[in-house]
Formats: C-alpha cells, sequence, structure tokens
C-alpha cells in the first residue's frame, strides 16, 4: 500500500528544499487534506537558473545513447510506481482513478518515445552545387540543444504534460526548471525524485512550487533560451509579452473545440464518443467537446443517443473504479460554470440535461441547445461538464461554423466520406484535425497545438525536440 508523505519539498538543480511557506492540497472530492507543499522563493529561483546554466555544459555533450537509457530508466520507474501515481494523482486533482492510470501509461509512452528519439537527432546531407559559384560544396545539417528552459504546466495532468516538457528536454540535451501547478504539484515532485535517482546531471532539472509573482522569473530571465508553458489563453499570452524578443515561446493554450456529425456517419459510435469527449474529467481538458454541430437529417436520432450514453455516466469518488465524472479543480471552478450556464439560459438557451451544481464540488453532466453563439457557455472555453449541440444544413456551414472561433486547437468531423474527411482537413481552422473521432483524441508521439489564440508551437516529443534545438549547417568545399 502506498504510504505518502505529510509533506513535500521541492528539487532545486539535485537538492531537495523546504521553506516557511507552504500549502496544504485538498482533495477536491472531499476538501481532505492530501499533503504540505513547501513553495520556492526568489532566491531558490535564481539559484535554479544559475544551476541549470551551468549544467547546460554537461547536458549539451551527453551521447544520445546515454541520454535514451535516462529515459528508458524514468519510463521503467514510471511503470513500478503505476498504481501509486495513479492514486496521487486522483487524489490532488480529483481525475477518476481509471482516468489517472491512463494518464501514468501515457507518461510512460512519453518517457519511452522521448528515449527513441534521443538517438534520431538526424541531420541532412545537401548538395550545395545548384550554381557554378558553388561547384564543389556540400552541406550537412545537424540539430543542436539550445539551452536551459522555463517550463510552466496545468492541474488538469499533473503527470502527462510535465512529461511533454520534460522528456523532449532530456532526449534533445537541455537543462529545465519546472513550475508545475499549485493545485498539483505533488506528482511533478515525485516525477523528479524519479529523475534524481538516474544519470541526468546534476543541476539540470529543478522542480519549483511556487507563487506566480515568484515564478516570474521563469518568463523574463534572458537566460533561459525557451519557455513552454500550458495553460490558459490570457496567461499565455501575457508571458509572451513579457519573455522579450530574444526567447523561444512554445504555448499550448486554451480551446473550444467543435465536433461535426455528419449524416452518413456512424451515428451510434458517434454519440458513444461524444458522451466522452465532452464530460471526461468534467470537462477540464482542453480538447474537451464543447460545440457539437449535427446534420438536420440525423438529429434527432443522435441527440437521443447521446443523452442516453450522457445518462449512464457514472458521478462520485475519483477513487471508484467505477467512476466516470469526478469533482471539479475547485469550487470556484463549480460556481463559475454554474454562472455561465445561468447566463446562457437568461439569454435563450435551452438545458437538455444536467445543468446544475452538487454538493459544491460537482457539476452535472450538461447538454444545452439554443445557445447563442456570443454566450460564454459557447464561445469562451468553458473548462467544464457543459456541451452546446446545433443543427446544420450543409456541411460547409458546419466548417464556418467550427471556424467562427478565436480558438482553433483540435477539431473532430463523424463522416463515411472521404472527400469530406479531406475538405475538413483544408478547411477547419485547427491544429487537429480529427476524423470519425472526437478533438479530444491525441496519443503523444502526434505533432499537438494549435493555431489563432490556441497558441502556436507544437508538442508531441519529436516536435517538442525541433522547438528546443537550433538547426546548424556546415559547409564543406572539396580540395
Amino acid at each position: 500500500m502506498m504510504k505518502m508523505k505529510e509533506e513535500y519539498e521541492f528539487l532545486v538543480g539535485g537538492k531537495w528544499r523546504d521553506s516557511p511557506e507552504k500549502i496544504e492540497i485538498k482533495n477536491p472530492y472531499n476538501g481532505r487534506p492530501v499533503a504540505r507543499v513547501s513553495l520556492a522563493l526568489r532566491r531558490d529561483i535564481e539559484d535554479a537558473i544559475t544551476m541549470a546554466v551551468d549544467a547546460f555544459e554537461k547536458t549539451r555533450s551527453l551521447p544520445g545513447y546515454k541520454k535514451a537509457a535516462i529515459l528508458e530508466d524514468i519510463a521503467g520507474a514510471l511503470k513500478e510506481r503505476r498504481e501509486e501515481l495513479g492514486k496521487i494523482i486522483a487524489l490532488e486533482s480529483g481525475k477518476p482513478i481509471k482516468d489517472a492510470l491512463v494518464e501514468v501509461d501515457r507518461g510512460i509512452c512519453t518517457f519511452t518515445l522521448g528515449s527513441q528519439e534521443a538517438t534520431r537527432l538526424c541531420g541532412e546531407y545537401l548538395p550545395l552545387d545548384i550554381t557554378k559559384a558553388s561547384k564543389g560544396r556540400t552541406g550537412i545539417t545537424r540539430r543542436f540543444p539550445i539551452g536551459p528552459i522555463a517550463a510552466i504546466t496545468p492541474f488538469n495532468f499533473p503527470l502527462n504534460l510535465v512529461a511533454h516538457k520534460l522528456s523532449p528536454a532530456i532526449a534533445s540535451g537541455n537543462p529545465i526548471v519546472l513550475k508545475p501547478s499549485s493545485k498539483t504539484p505533488i506528482t511533478a515532485l515525485i516525477l523528479a525524485e524519479i529523475i534524481e535517482n538516474t544519470n541526468w546531471p546534476k543541476g539540470a532539472l529543478s522542480v519549483l512550487p511556487c507563487r506566480r509573482e515568484i515564478g516570474e522569473a521563469l518568463v523574463t530571465d534572458r537566460r533561459f533560451k525557451m519557455l513552454s508553458f500550458t495553460g490558459s489563453r490570457a496567461v499565455g499570452w501575457m508571458m509572451k509579452k513579457r519573455a522579450g524578443p530574444m526567447k523561444r515561446v512554445v504555448l499550448e493554450l486554451g480551446g473550444n473545440a467543435g465536433l461535426i456529425v455528419h449524416k452518413d456517419a456512424d451515428i451510434k459510435f458517434a454519440a458513444k464518443r461524444a458522451a466522452v469527449g465532452a464530460f471526461s474529467y468534467a470537462g477540464q481538458i482542453c480538447i474537451s467537446v464543447q460545440r457539437i454541430y449535427i446534420h438536420e437529417e440525423v438529429y434527432e436520432r443522435f441527440m437521443d443517443e447521446f443523452i442516453s450514453n450522457v445518462n449512464t455516466l457514472k458521478t462520485g469518488d475519483p477513487l471508484d473504479p467505477e467512476t466516470d465524472i469526478g469533482p471539479m479543480i475547485d469550487t470556484k471552478a463549480v460556481k463559475r460554470t454554474e454562472e455561465w450556464v445561468k447566463e446562457g439560459v437568461r439569454a435563450g438557451a435551452r438545458i437538455l440535461t444536467g445543468g446544475k451544481p452538487r454538493d459544491n464540488v460537482f457539476f452535472e453532466p450538461t447538454i444545452i441547445a439554443n445557445a447563442k453563439k456570443t454566450s460564454r457557455i459557447c464561445c469562451e472555453e468553458a473548462f467544464a461538464p457543459i456541451v452546446t449541440v446545433f443543427k446544420y444544413k450543409d456541411i460547409d456551414e458546419a466548417f464556418c461554423e467550427v471556424n467562427d472561433s478565436v480558438y482553433g486547437l483540435q477539431a473532430g468531423v463523424f463522416s463515411s466520406g472521404i472527400g469530406t474527411a479531406f475538405r475538413a482537413f483544408e478547411r477547419l481552422e485547427v491544429g487537429g484535425v480529427i476524423i470519425n473521432d472526437i478533438p479530444t483524441f491525441r496519443v503523444d508521439s502526434m505533432p499537438y497545438g494549435g493555431v489563432k489564440e490556441s497558441g502556436f508551437g507544437r508538442e508531441g516529443v519529436r516536435y517538442a525536440i525541433e522547438e528546443m534545438t537550433e538547426l546548424k549547417i556546415m559547409v564543406i568545399k572539396e580540395d
């Protein structure tokens, strides 16, 4: 049985530290304390940055096989501690245990992918004799690590979104300083403990839960060569402004994912998957299904199936293996969700199912029709168990409706037509188009990221490595 610590320290460049400033992490389900966590202070941030700069001389020269071995060791330790980590994720985030265990499995995959990519930092051989003046010249390209990276992660995937920062950083040979969410820092600290037991150079990793104002240096300090941020739209774009013009910035921000169900779709399957996509982890996923556009010919059939599936979802204790939907992250999120729903109803929206909070920690899975496009439940990122539904007549109309958003992360299209699939791929203004599945689908090897106000840059280990490296060419002239 897992025995949790009562208090967790933070990691500064290979050394564990505590501080007089601490936060109590509480279980979102019942409000009970999970553990206390020390918060890093300004001097800890400064020490972490200095150590990362010094460690770069070691990490940049690590051979591929050594980085691969480090990442394999991390994946192996996660596998050994799978049940422990799954329970911790459930306790500090309120994520149902079956989903928390899937997140651990994905974390294992993300570090395994890193171990593979560490030996694939390939370049190109380029014949340069394209003009008479360049006769006898050849180019060789190679990717080089850029230097210390600052990373900031949110609460909703406390292991795997952290893994998507750390795995490519290690694979590419870059030191990294991480600020995990103050709501869910314990998982990241345990991962830091695992990495410290590998051969990753001391000083090349710091994990620093801290106040936002203390963590400001991760954004502004010029010694960081890159900022990788996953979180809200408003915070992300503000950080980009403060990061300065010389720092590389990758932003994985919010979404307002649209799903199209065309008349030639497998309606039963689409309705089943839509229930998963809209309500997994109480909708607290940036690619959660928030808007569904259904062809008028299949609208009633889809809605009957969809509502029936939603009504079978079990809400309850995250540690219960039968639970499908757990609590929201805190009471503030519940109150905000209730306010948005009431606002939508006042503007003419109709609640088809759900629509109410429960016990101040849950919000019922909610399906809403007739929502105004300008209402927050429709045009903003709800990050809640809410989905709005609409009819359409023509597929091009549906594409326009999905595109009518400041967000552009992922979208889904259910259709048996190959022509519809390729039109969607061309027309939809998003970073990822998922055909015959929900936009909530993601595997950890694919390029993942958004357009418009959903951010820029890509994650997915191979693609994150490209963001974390600099392409350099050597030109050779024959004697």
